[in-house]
Formats: structure tokens, C-alpha cells, sequence
């Protein structure tokens, strides 16, 4: 008899959700559990009554053991009657909830109840839901009695219209086991270096911990990391796996190793979850019901969704979850986030797991006990970091609100009217600067800004279709109020006024000890680079503690494989007019001397075009330019030009640090050389310097910390891309005299060295 566990909670929405997708301002026209609004309740319970009671039964169904559990919000004690009390708050009107409006909240309520009656032996027992109203905290209560008999009844329904979901991830998890154990590494032998990786990450998963892992670019990172979380998995050391990575690209690299061991007979379900805004099928009108079919009604196809999808394969790449998104006419993005609830692999951006405006909590805080977070690309992850935990407030949103309801929501236009008043008191102290650093946020702007969530709520919920300038400004208050409950020391407050707008922001200048608490409770955490240099560097900036091991993988290719040339050029921003000549000069001295293909690497756009007008494409040249903002379909056909070479050599101009320069993959004779102008420290701003402030405060270099070791990553990762496999060969060149300094030198990898000098 196989074991099923499930939450009340989670049985009772399989077989009672229904009805369309509620959109537009999330849990505020949904019913959702709210912590104060359970406390406020809770708090007014008799002594003797319980809150917050674990409950679990066992319950045997067609040869399944299903474990049920859950917490139920109160277990009382009135007039002798045992009372289930299940909280549900909202920002509805209470006066529009009947009793039967969410037969989804009955279903949660009467699962704890069955548990509570089976457990104490008694014959029947009450069952309350209560609606708290968010913002007054007003209540309504529905109350009804069951018998036992009732209750088995309705509990045996339930399993009988799940079981066939069970059934069928019973079956699926019992071959992703088997298989598993199975699997051998799926190439014939292990590159130098995967071997000890591989066995490092092994080891990790199975005692918990953290590893930060230093690996040459082109080693194979993805297969070293995807196969022993998997090994680990038939293990049943872990249940999970979430392979989170910043770019599509490297993306693609994790579904491609599923893949490749998918074809050596690994059957896992895996899910790649890509962007709300890419998937979209009604970008026209919006996520509402009554202006898209495939929101509308959602939950009424879903189940069936799920059980055809993976009934014809478990690879659940973005082609075939809109195949099937179509197929059952359910939105493509919450289809595939239904489906993640139950994959053995998770591949998704870093957003998903860090940033708390996604907050898919309840989606991942249950599997991290069983998972393990692989990282690629973690160099990314700090400054991914500061963006997510970091939030602004603009004026602009709440001046359009104040003026759109200030006839048709007095109170919502005098809200947002309150808001945009703190924005004319910033913009008189600025005084004419373009920024302002401020000791701690205005006094009353917080309060202020929950005042205008709560009236925005309101009339959200009661729009048939929410207005966007609504929308923008509600998601802005809500982002800046999640960014205010974690901010502390690690943040700093500023006000801007850039062409006429004014803002307030919230910077979060360490991310460290956020991305620390927010990755706490997954079995092991795996963060892996080609550029985790410095390596106390990264270790603190992720989340790390000291202790933590850190494994730096050597090079599996040799010197020889590549030639390193610095010239001692200064392209500081005082000296660029005198540069662009000289690099012209010496790109085309390369190319005359080694023909080939070429990535060249600039600081800026503005650098770029000054050389590349320089520069004439001769009759055995060609030259092709990245362009700012580039699709996917651009940049795709731009690294095409690679990948068919001619006669000719090809030199592909980019920016440092963009989507060239980092996860993209050209071996063999694709590209035979880099150039990179500029050691990429960032450009000089308002950020950067409260960054280097920030850091000097506590002790560390603040200069390295805001720029050089930022800089010097975007410069190994380009480097990165020119010796992919044991038989690439080509040519690095470095244009800027800072690389000559020992403090640069420091970070080079081992195969860069020797290097020769040039005028």
C-alpha cells in the first residue's frame, strides 16, 4: 500500500476550487488567510478554547494510505459542542458573502472536522467559518453541525474524485525513484574536474548545507550539479529540486541536461516556468475574467488539465504547457504554476524563490524542507538581490489617481491625494539636487500609503474591470509596504526628481542577510559560478556564513588553449577621446594578424559607436552591432551570424555585462577571439556611492565592494566565453592599463596567465 500525504487545505481546493482566476489586486478580492486578522480573533477566544491545533489522520482508499494533516485556526469548546472555527479575511463587504459563496472554505473546515471527530470518538461536532473584514476587522459567521456519518460520507467523496491524481503521482514518483537509481552520469566519462564537483554537491544535498562552488566557464557546471541532485533525489535524501537561474539561456542548459538523461532513461516531472508577460494569450485586454476566456472559469478545467498534460509526458517545457494551456483553455502562467506544485524539478528565474513581490510561499515553503536549491550563474544573484528587495514610490501614479476618482471615489481620491502630498514636501527639500538622502522615511508616509492600499482595495474589488492607473498604483504601494516591514540598517532612503517625476525609494544597500532568512528551510542550497572571485566576497554577499565550504574547481583545460594579451591603455572616462583611435587601430591589427570570429566588449553603448565609427568593414570583414533592448529573436539571429561562418571574419560588437556576455555558448571555430575595452566597473552614480559608503562603514573595502569585484565579473564572464571544450583555441585581449595592476591580476583565473603586453 503506497503512502499519500496531502494537506486539508490542498485536498479540499483540488476537488472544490472553482470558478475564474481572481486577478487584478491578488488576495484582495480573494479569500486568503490573513495573520493579524486570525490573531484578532483568536485573541477574543474563551480560556480553554485552542488556536492553531495540528491535526493529522490516516485513511486508507483502493490501496492508498492517504496521511491528511493540517492546522486548524480554532477548536472550541460551546455548550458542550466541539466547534471547528476556520478564518478566512478579506476586503469584500462582508454583506456580499452568503453562507454557501465559497464551498471550498466548507470543504477545508470539514476535512479538520472529521479528523477532531474520529479522534475523540464522538458523534457529531460544529463547524464555523468566520469573515474578517481586513480593514475594520468586522465579522461574519456561518455555523452548522455534522454527524460522523455526514462527515465520512463527504471525506470518502473527496478521496474518490482525487484518487485519480494520486493514482497516477503514486505511479510517476515510483518510476522517477527507480529510474533515478538507475541513471549512470550520461556521458562516458566525467570531464577533469565534474568528478569532485559532482561529489561535492552529493555530499551537500545529503547532509544539508550550503556550497558556494567556483567552476571554470565550459566545464559543464549544469551536468555536474542536475546529475547528483538527482542521484540524491532516488535516494530519497531529497523530494525536490529547483534550478533557478537569471537568463533564458542558461534555462535552456538545465532542460537540455534533463533532457540528455532522459534519453538514459531518467523519468522525472519537470516544470520551466517563464515570465506572466511572455506567456500571455490576452495581452490586449488583461488578466480579467470577463475579457479572457482562459482566465474565466479556470479552476473548473484546471484538474483536468493537469491529469492530460502529464498523462502524455513529464519534460514541461513553455512549448508544452501552451500546447496544453490551449487544448483546455486555462491561462498558460497559472497553469504552470499549478503543475510546478507537483514537479520533482523546478526550473525557474531567481524572482521565484527570492523576490517577495512574486511570493509563491506557499508553493515552496512546503517542498523546502525536501529540496535543494541549485543556483546557476550566482554572480547574478546580489544585485538581483538589491532590485527585489529595493522598492520606489512614484508620484506621477497617485497624482493620475487622485485626479481620475476625485469625483468617483472621494475617499480613494483623498488617499492617493495624501500620498502625492509627501512627494511635494520631497521635491521642496531637494532644493534643486537630483537626489536627497534621507536619515528615515517622512513620518506618516507609511501609515499613509496603507491608507491607500485599503481604499484601493476596496474599489478594486468592486471594478468589474480594474482600471490600469488603479492597478499601477496599488502594485507600487503594495511593493513599497513589503520592502518597508524588512527594511532596517541594510537600507538606505532617498528621494529623486528625474524630468519632472519624483520618487521615494527604499534601496536595500546588503542583501545578504535577506537572501540569507529568505533561503532558510531548503535541505541544501548549491551556488555555483565560473566568477565567484573573490570568494569571501560572494560567500558574504549570498547569504553565506564563515564555515561554509567553498570549492574552487581548476581549469580542465590548458594554457596553451588560449593566448592573453593586455594593452596598457587607459579607457577612463578623462582619457576616452584619446582612446578610440587606438583600439580601432588595434582590432584591426588582430584581425589582419589572426582572422576569425570576434565578440568585442565595451563599457558603454556610447564607447561602441565611437569606435565602430572608426572603424570601415573591408571587403573580408564584417562587422554587426548589439542594439539596446534586443528580443529574443534578435539575439538569437545575431549569435546566428556565428554559427555560420564564411570566408570572412565576423566581429560582433557588444555591451559588457549584457546579454552577450554572459550564458551564451560558441565553440570550436564559432569564436576564435574577445576583446574586452575596460575593466566593467560601473559606471559612477548616486547608488553605487551610497554602495561604496555603505561598505567602507563596516569595515571592508567599500570601492571593491561597489565596483571593482562587480567589474571584474562581467570581464571573467565575457573572457568566459572563448574556450568551451578541450579543443577550443583562441585569443583574449584586454585594453586598459588598470589590468596590469596586481589588485585586478588577482582575480584572473589560472588560464590566464602568462600574458603578454602590447603597445
Amino acid at each position: 500500500m503506497a503512502d499519500f500525504h496531502i494537506s486539508a487545505r490542498a485536498l479540499a481546493e483540488y476537488v472544490y476550487r472553482s470558478g475564474s482566476i481572481e486577478t487584478g489586486i491578488g488576495a484582495a478580492s480573494a479569500m486568503a488567510e490573513g495573520t493579524k486578522a486570525h490573531q484578532f480573533v483568536q485573541k477574543r477566544y474563551k480560556e480553554g478554547d485552542q488556536k492553531e491545533v495540528p491535526l493529522r489522520i490516516s485513511i486508507q482508499y483502493e490501496d492508498i494510505d492517504f496521511i491528511i494533516d493540517g492546522r486548524c485556526d480554532g477548536l472550541l469548546l460551546e455548550d458542550g459542542q466541539l466547534v471547528i472555527d476556520e478564518i478566512k479575511s478579506t476586503s469584500l463587504n462582508l454583506d456580499t458573502i452568503e453562507v454557501d459563496s465559497y464551498p471550498v472554505h466548507w470543504a477545508q473546515a470539514k476535512c479538520y472536522a472529521y479528523i477532531v471527530a474520529a479522534e475523540q470518538g464522538i458523534g457529531q461536532i460544529g463547524v464555523r467559518i468566520t469573515y474578517v473584514q481586513r480593514a475594520t476587522y468586522e465579522q461574519k459567521h456561518f455555523n452548522r453541525i455534522f454527524s460522523i456519518n455526514e462527515l465520512q460520507q463527504f471525506i470518502q467523496q473527496l478521496l474518490i474524485d482525487f484518487a485519480p491524481y494520486a493514482k497516477l503521482t503514486i505511479s510517476l514518483m515510483e518510476r522517477r525513484t527507480e529510474t533515478a537509481q538507475k541513471l549512470a552520469f550520461p556521458f562516458p566519462a566525467y570531464r577533469p574536474g565534474q568528478k569532485p564537483l559532482a561529489g561535492s554537491v552529493y555530499r551537500t544535498i545529503n547532509e544539508g548545507g550550503n556550497l558556494f562552488v567556483n567552476a571554470p566557464t565550459g566545464i559543464g557546471k549544469t551536468i555536474s550539479t542536475l546529475f547528483p541532485a538527482i542521484k540524491a533525489m532516488g535516494e530519497g535524501n531529497i523530494g525536490h529540486i529547483f534550478y533557478i537561474t537569471a537568463r533564458t539561456t542558461t534555462r535552456k542548459a538545465a532542460e537540455q541536461a534533463l533532457a540528455l538523461m532522459a534519453s538514459k532513461g531518467l523519468h522525472v516531472t519537470s516544470v520551466s516556468l517563464t515570465a506572466k508577460e511572455k506567456t500571455c494569450f490576452n495581452e490586449e485586454h488583461g488578466c480579467q475574467p470577463g475579457n479572457c476566456a482562459f482566465a474565466a472559469g479556470y479552476y473548473d478545467r484546471i484538474n483536468g488539465a493537469v491529469l492530460n498534460i502529464l498523462e502524455n509526458g513529464t519534460f514541461l517545457n513553455r512549448e508544452k504547457i501552451e500546447t496544453y494551456a490551449r487544448k483546455h483553455r486555462v491561462c498558460p502562467f497559472e497553469f504552470s504554476l499549478d503543475l510546478a506544485y507537483l514537479a520533482d524539478v523546478v526550473i525557474c528565474d531567481y524572482n521565484y524563490i527570492y523576490d517577495p513581490r512574486v511570493s509563491l510561499k506557499r508553493l515552496f515553503d512546503e517542498k523546502k524542507k525536501r529540496a535543494a536549491l541549485l543556483v546557476d550563474e550566482a554572480h547574478n544573484l546580489p544585485d538581483r538581490a538589491r532590485d527585489m528587495f529595493s522598492a520606489s514610490l512614484e508620484k506621477s501614479l497617485f497624482l493620475t489617481v487622485k485626479r481620475g476618482y476625485k469625483s468617483a471615489n472621494r475617499e480613494l481620491g483623498k488617499a492617493a491625494s495624501k500620498v502625492n502630498q509627501f512627494f511635494i514636501d520631497a521635491r521642496k527639500r531637494l532644493s534643486g539636487e537630483r537626489e536627497c538622502l534621507l536619515e528615515e522615511l517622512p513620518e506618516g508616509l507609511v501609515e499613509t500609503v496603507r491608507e491607500f492600499v485599503g481604499e484601493a482595495e476596496k474599489q478594486l474589488a468592486a471594478e468589474s474591470a480594474s482600471e490600469e492607473m488603479l492597478l499601477d498604483a496599488y502594485f507600487n504601494a503594495q511593493n513599497f509596504l513589503k520592502a518597508e516591514m524588512v527594511a532596517d540598517e541594510r537600507f538606505a532612503v532617498y528621494t529623486t526628481v528625474n524630468h519632472g517625476e519624483v520618487s521615494i525609494k527604499l534601496f536595500c544597500l546588503d542583501p545578504s542577510e535577506l537572501l540569507r532568512k529568505t533561503g532558510k528551510g531548503f535541505r541544501a542550497k548549491v551556488f555555483f559560478s565560473g566568477t565567484l572571485v573573490p570568494p569571501d566576497y560572494f560567500r558574504e554577499m549570498l547569504g553565506g556564513v564563515e564555515g561554509d565550504p567553498f570549492l574552487s574547481v581548476s581549469s580542465p583545460f590548458d594554457t596553451s588553449q588560449t593566448d592573453v594579451f593586455i594593452q596598457a591603455l587607459s579607457t577612463r572616462y578623462r582619457d576616452r577621446e584619446r582612446s578610440y583611435n587606438r583600439i580601432a587601430d588595434t582590432i584591426r591589427m588582430l584581425l589582419d594578424e589572426r582572422p576569425g570570429n570576434y565578440f568585442c566588449f565595451f563599457p558603454s553603448y556610447q564607447f561602441m559607436e565611437k569606435v565602430v565609427n572608426i572603424l570601415e568593414p573591408g571587403n573580408e570583414v564584417e562587422y554587426i552591432i548589439q542594439q539596446s533592448n534586443m528580443g529574443e529573436e534578435e539575439r538569437d539571429e545575431f549569435l546566428s551570424h556565428f554559427r555560420t561562418r564564411g570566408n570572412n571574419s565576423l566581429v560582433g560588437f557588444a555591451v559588457l555585462g549584457g546579454i552577450f556576455s554572459e550564458g551564451i555558448d560558441l565553440p570550436g571555430d564559432s569564436l576564435n577571439g574577445v576583446v574586452i575595452v575596460g575593466p566593467g566597473i560601473p559606471q559612477i552614480s548616486f547608488e553605487r556611492d551610497l554602495l561604496k559608503k555603505f561598505y567602507s562603514s563596516t569595515g571592508r573595502n567599500g570601492y571593491d565592494y561597489a565596483y571593482t569585484f562587480p567589474g571584474m565579473v562581467k570581464v571573467l564572464q565575457a573572457g568566459g566565453r572563448l574556450i568551451r571544450s578541450e579543443t577550443d583555441t583562441g585569443t583574449i585581449l584586454l585594453i586598459d592599463d588598470r589590468f596590469l595592476q596586481q589588485k585586478y591580476m588577482s582575480l584572473f583565473p589560472d588560464e590566464w596567465e602568462p600574458f603578454t603586453i602590447i603597445e
